[in-house]
């Protein structure tokens, strides 16, 4: 299985683009990971709310091959453990799917278009985290997944 992260707008801080680097490359050992950044809309700020969504949930949607399973990172989701994470990921892997999308929305979150898309809502927490450091904590989480899973000692 491949698992695959797709955000809308690039990160910024260089902190943020190290730790993500570093997850990245460690999850490599585990599974076929790719972490996608698309480009912000130009002149999104000129854009209603409503059409603001609906653009970046198009460049969201062309992302997703249609036999993927598709879960948004959204503050309505269904919250886990980590523990119950690693066996939501193993769920998923014995699916037989051939890719587990993840995706990040923009900073007003998805269009009705890519709810309709998605198998599962996932919220990492219920605090509110910048569309940026979101990015950071779920590699790290998908990593800490994959250590729970082949029983190494990352997690505590």
């Amino acid at each position: 299985m491949k698992i695959k992260l797709v955000t809308i707008a690039k990160t910024d801080a260089g902190y943020l683009k190290e730790g993500i680097a570093l997850y990245v490359s460690r999850l490599k050992h585990y599974v076929n990971f790719e972490y996608v950044e698309i480009p912000a809309l130009k002149n999104a700020a000129k854009l209603e709310l409503i059409e603001l969504k609906r653009r970046e949930g198009a460049e969201l949607l062309s992302h997703i091959e249609t036999s993927s399973i598709v879960v948004v990172l959204d503050e309505a989701g269904r919250e886990y453990t980590s523990p119950g994470f690693s066996k939501f990921i193993q769920q998923q892997m014995n699916s037989g799917a051939k890719t587990l999308i993840f995706l990040v929305g923009g900073a007003f979150g998805f269009s009705e278009e890519v709810y309709k898309r998605a198998n599962f809502k996932l919220a990492l927490s219920q605090m509110t985290f910048s569309h940026q450091m979101v990015r950071l904590f779920f590699v790290e989480q998908v990593y800490r997944a994959f250590t729970i899973l082949k029983g190494e000692g990352y997690h505590h």
